[in-house]
Order: structure tokens, then sequence, then C-alpha cells
């Protein structure tokens, strides 16, 4: 919930020194009327002319006075600016000890500075939205740093293992164990390039240029067929001509971890697979919907974590390294696009990813398209 809207810190700044300005001229013009007064200044004679108490001097009777009325004002001003000054720089403190606290590795804590909002509020607020992301944020680089280390040394300890049982048992069936090693040594390599994508990925470095979704969901669909038809699962791919700017590698990378957790993860016979592109104003989106057991809400809000896998994800054949999704949110945040993941009512997932459309790469329209391809 926001704050009520209060003056802003330069307003109150301005009616401060106002107020102080106008307070020392009501101070000065009082001790000058008084002064006045005191040595007959202001009295009148009878013909209504000025006049002063004889053998008195204006100059030599308010130099004094006036001495004394400038130091009261410096000393006034000094102290009050001060006092001031300390009050409305006060949450500049608050918010110089959480950024030092911040800067030291403390995440948790908050400034919730309160009052009505203005400049250092919003300021203030500001910060401690950062400081959740952040914290957030690094809370998941250290269980992705931790589950990558568990994935990691798994391999490495099956590995060793049979490396151990070929040692000590010269009579064992060497051609099983190979076949054990080579297995577990692709999945490590699996999981090696999947790493190594999902960081190209977040660190954005590639080459932007006009691509037709489309024609990666089509290629998409003819390589990964044969695993559909192992799977008995129909898939079929369609759409408009969709095209957005962005790396071909990639996009093909996420089109092909879609469609592969699609096939995978369906019923156990006559599953389905849809992959379809479609066109918006401002957006092109790729769709890709699946057949297959009802999956919980719970679930689905973390299925784009890396190593997240639910209980029929471990068991399958193919159950991969667990960045098949984790990859294609890096993907589609790299693109500056969205990934949305919805639990069909009958079963299944619908997932879709919308990414910043670029007109069709042909004509004027494509030399546009063209020409706003950068490299990031």
């Amino acid at each position: 919930m926001g704050r009520p809207r209060g003056p802003s810190v330069r307003l109150k700044l301005t009616l401060s020194y106002a107020g102080f300005l106008m307070l020392a001229g009501a101070v000065l013009l009082a001790a000058i009327g008084f002064f006045l007064l005191r040595n007959g200044w202001l009295r009148t004679n009878e013909q209504g002319r000025w006049q002063a108490t004889p053998g008195t001097s204006f100059v030599q009777g308010f130099a004094p006075m006036a001495a004394g009325v400038m130091v009261f004002l410096l000393l006034f001003g000094l102290l009050g600016g001060w006092l001031l000054a300390g009050r409305m720089l006060a949450p500049l403190d608050r918010i110089t000890q959480a950024t030092r606290g911040a800067a030291a590795g403390s995440l948790s804590h908050r400034i919730r500075l309160p009052g009505r909002q203005d400049e250092f509020r919003e300021l203030a607020d500001a910060f401690d939205t950062m400081l959740v992301q952040v914290e957030a944020h690094v809370g998941e680089q250290r269980r992705f740093a931790a589950n990558a280390s568990h994935e990691l040394r798994t391999p490495l300890a099956i590995s060793k293992a049979l490396l151990d049982v070929a040692r000590n048992d010269p009579h064992h069936d060497r051609e099983e164990i190979l076949d054990r090693l080579t297995a577990v040594n692709t999945r490590a390599i699996g999981l090696t390039e999947a790493l190594l994508l999902l960081s190209r990925a977040e660190q954005r470095s590639f080459t932007r240029e006009p691509v037709d979704l489309s024609l990666m969901a089509e290629e998409a669909a003819e390589t990964l067929l044969p695993l559909a038809e192992k799977h008995g699962v129909t898939l079929e791919a369609g759409g408009a001509v969709a095209f957005t700017t962005g790396s071909p590698a990639l996009l093909l990378q996420l089109t092909m971890n879609l469609l592969h957790n699609a096939i995978v993860h369906n019923l156990p016979e006559q599953g389905t697979v849809r992959v379809t592109t479609s066109v918006c104003p401002h957006t092109v989106a790729l769709t890709v919907e699946n057949s297959g057991e009802q999956v919980p809400e719970d679930l689905v809000a973390s299925l784009t974590e890396p190593f997240r896998r639910g209980t029929e994800r471990v068991h399958t054949d193919h159950a991969g390294v667990g960045l098949g999704l984790a990859i294609v949110k890096t993907i589609t945040q790299a693109h500056d696009g969205t990934l949305t993941l919805i639990p069909r009512p009958g079963g299944g997932l619908r997932a879709a990813v919308e990414l910043p459309a670029c007109g069709p790469a042909r004509g004027e329209a494509g030399k546009r398209c063209r020409a706003s391809a950068t490299v990031t």
C-alpha cells in the first residue's frame, strides 16, 4: 500500500528558510523600533516635525544595538539551521547506515522510513525494494550453486565407484562398466553444457538479428519428431510468421527445450503436443501445449527454478539435468520477453513465451527490422 503524499523536501526547506528570514526580519524590525522609541526618534514637536532626545546621535546610539542584534541573529541562525538541517537530513542518515550494512553483506535489514511520501521516503522505499530483490537473487544463486555442486558431484562419485569396481574385481563385465561410465559421462557433459548455456544467456553475450519463431518451431518439431514417435506422442506445429530480434541459436534452444519437456512429460500413450506461433501489435508469441497428468499449481511456480523436478520427472528415462525450463526462462528474459506456465484443466501444461515483435524481414519492414538489430 502506498504512502499518503506529503510536502516535498524542497518545499519543506523553502518554507523553513523563508520562516527563518521572516523571523530574522521581525527581530530586526523590533530592535530598530525599540531603539527609535527609547531615544525619542519617533516623537514629534509642536510643529509636527520629528525630533530626537537632545544630545543623542542616531549612529552612535544605534550601532551597539545593531551589532548586538546581528550577533544574536548569527548565533540564532547557526543553531536553528543546524537543528533544522539535522531534522531534515535525518532520513539520509538512516539510508546511509542501511547502505553500509548492505555493503557489508547484510541484506535482511530494511529502512522502513516512517512518514508521508517525499523524496527521502521514495528513496528509502526504492532501496528497500532493491534489498528484497537482491536478497532473493542472492538466495537463488546460493541454491543454484549448491544444487549445481551436488549435480556435478553425483556423476563423479558414480564414475569413481565404477572405476573402483573395475580395479578391485578384474572378473567383472568390463563392457557393462564401460557402458555405465559412458552414460554417466554423457550426463555430466550435458549438465556442463547446460550450465554454460545458462551463463551465456544471463550475460546476454550474443548478437541480435531478425528471427522467425515459426521457423524455429518447425525445425525443433522436425528434430524431435523421432522422440515423439518413440513416446507415442502426436506432434503438431503451425501458426503465423512471427519475427523478433535475438539469437537464432538461443531461440532454437528455447523451442527445443519446451518441446522436449512437453514430449517426455506426457501421457504414457496417445499424448499430444502442439506448438503454435502468433503475432500481436507489439509482441510475438510461441506457445507449446501438451497433454499429461494434472500439474499442481504449487509445482508450476517452481518448475523454472534450476534443478527443480517433480517426482514424476525424476523417474523418467529422460529426466534431464533439471535445467530445461530454467534455460527457457533465462533465454526469454535475455530477449526482454516473458514466460508463462499454466496448468491445463484436462492435464498437462501450457507454456507461452512472449517476445518483442519485429516486422517481417522483407521489403522496407525487413530493412527497419535489420536496422534495429543490435549487439549487446
